[in-house]
């Protein structure tokens, strides 16, 4: 699709879409993560309102690190290392018919963490970012880039200014204690940034107007990023312009005063995800009693274990056997370990993206709201001038006019004892009102319009994030129960192999 026409009354901020053109239905196939996108049955341009979740591959991947304890098996490492590696693949090599998708959609993966400029206080952290889609502007079918994490940082707060309407998906913020204590670099911090950097890759290309963006094209194709930077930094959408003062000054102002007609729909809106963090925060806080749990287990079989194998050395004639149950005693303390480190603690890390995204949502409300109070600020505004204009018209024409206020009341005595209130000052004061009245009532019919458009997308953006919520909570619980049940699985198969050797101790008394 071609950019749209920029109208006069900047409303193209709001949704401003300058996507380029796409592939006709059942256009290029290709590849999908796990976390890619959902089903889009209209070719129209209205949004993607028929969006459907599908039913893509595994779950999450896991973090970097075994995760097991010194004196586990190597067979017991390397079953789950494959059953890990089997996720990774298919999330990797599901294949997506560009037909069922209905024509339109978008697979980012960001991988391979690389440390450039290695040794030196340059040093950054950049990440293989792959897409494939069927988007006709994409220069290579399958383009793969390198950004680091500044990028992403650019990439998010520039579409927050070019789409404020748009629910941008949150990044990890960077002022953390692992900066604080120069761990930025350790194997753990920069998979857990990698998985944040994929959900939000993820997020973005499941968004029907962000996916499309231009500046969204250039991140993920561009090999002259820091060219395509400028460029947009150069060229800002239209409404950027405003400074940070008056932004803030506008959103002090409207702390303090409250819409007077809510709506009902973004009422509601706002108590339903009220409900959803408070409940997502309720599992959060489970999950995180139940891992501490099991690390206290894990922890009690390893000295079970050490306890076992000495006393095998006191008991000769049963030595083996119980050197192998303490062996295994360890090997399902790692297993413990492991489950938390690549099950538990992804499902957390997931909840906390999925609370921030939430949050974000909030704030687009919040926008709203102050779109709303605009309007009804503008609309007193005018009503306060039309009734000062009609008072001095009655005054004008020898009737008494309208009950007024002290301010008005006082300011007419000033006027009598200065001898400014004449019939020439208040024919100058009705012109002067007149043209203000004017203007107020194109600014008014601007700010209604804007408050329409912004509620109207805000209601679409509900739409895309709940059936976002839906992907994204299916697949952090199902990965959950996935790595549960393999746990299960893996254990019950090693105490069965454990027993008969048990069942043949023999102890003379």
């Amino acid at each position: 699709m071609s950019s749209q026409p920029i109208d006069e009354d900047g409303f193209h901020s709001i949704a401003w879409d300058d996507a380029p053109s796409l592939l006709p239905k059942g256009g290029q196939s290709g590849t999908a993560s796990s976390t890619s996108g959902f089903d889009i049955s209209s070719e129209s341009d209205n949004g993607f309102e028929n969006i459907s979740p599908v039913s893509p591959g595994a779950g999450e991947g896991s973090a970097s690190g075994s995760g097991f304890a010194p004196g586990a098996s190597t067979d017991t490492i390397q079953q789950h290392k494959r059953y890990r590696s089997d996720i990774e693949a298919n999330r990797e090599h599901a294949e997506v018919d560009g037909t069922e998708w209905g024509g339109r959609w978008m697979a980012i993966s960001v991988k391979d963490p690389v440390k450039e400029h290695e040794g030196s206080k340059d040093m950054f952290v950049s990440y293989a970012v792959r897409t494939q889609t069927n988007v006709q502007n994409f220069s290579q079918p399958i383009p793969v880039v390198r950004r680091r994490f500044q990028d992403f940082a650019f990439l998010r707060e520039h579409l927050a200014k070019a789409f404020p309407a748009c629910i941008v998906p949150p990044i990890p913020d960077k002022h953390r204690l692992e900066y604080i204590k120069g761990d930025r670099f350790a194997p753990d911090f920069i998979e857990k940034r990698r998985m944040d950097l994929q959900r939000f890759a993820d997020r973005i290309a499941r968004h029907p107007t962000l996916q499309r963006s231009k500046l969204v094209n250039d991140f993920l194709t561009s090999t002259e990023w820091t060219v395509a930077k400028h460029h947009h930094i150069s060229h800002p959408p239209p409404d950027s312009h405003l400074s940070m003062m008056d932004s803030l000054s506008d959103t002090f102002i409207n702390a303090f005063s409250k819409v007077r007609k809510p709506d009902a729909r973004f009422v509601e809106m706002s108590e339903e995800l009220e409900r959803f963090e408070e409940g997502l925060t309720g599992v959060e806080r489970l999950v995180g009693r139940g891992k501490n749990r099991v690390d206290d287990l894990a922890a009690d079989y390893q000295d079970m274990a050490a306890a076992y194998q000495t006393l095998g050395y006191l008991e000769s004639g049963i030595t083996e056997p119980l050197n192998r149950f303490a062996e295994k005693m360890l090997d399902f303390s790692a297993l413990l370990k492991h489950t938390n480190s690549t099950t538990t603690e992804p499902l957390l890390h997931s909840s906390q993206s999925l609370l921030a995204h939430s949050t974000s949502h909030r704030s687009t409300i919040k926008l709203r709201d102050q779109k709303q109070l605009d309007f009804e600020e503008l609309s007193a505004y005018l009503s306060a001038i039309v009734s000062e204009r009609d008072r001095l018209a009655a005054v004008q024409t020898g009737h008494a006019g309208g009950p007024v206020g002290l301010g008005t009341y006082l300011r007419d005595q000033v006027d009598k004892l200065r001898g400014t209130d004449d019939i020439h000052t208040r024919r100058e004061r009705i012109r002067k009102l007149d043209i203000k009245i004017k203007e107020l009532q194109e600014a008014v019919t601007t700010a209604h319009e804007t408050s329409n458009a912004f509620s109207d997308e805000v209601l679409k953006e509900h739409q895309y994030f709940e059936m976002n919520k839906q992907e994204e909570m299916r697949e952090m619980l199902q990965s959950y129960a996935d790595g549960q049940v393999e746990m299960l699985k893996r254990s019950m198969e090693d105490w069965d192999r454990i027993i008969p050797v048990l069942q043949r101790i023999r102890v003379d008394i």
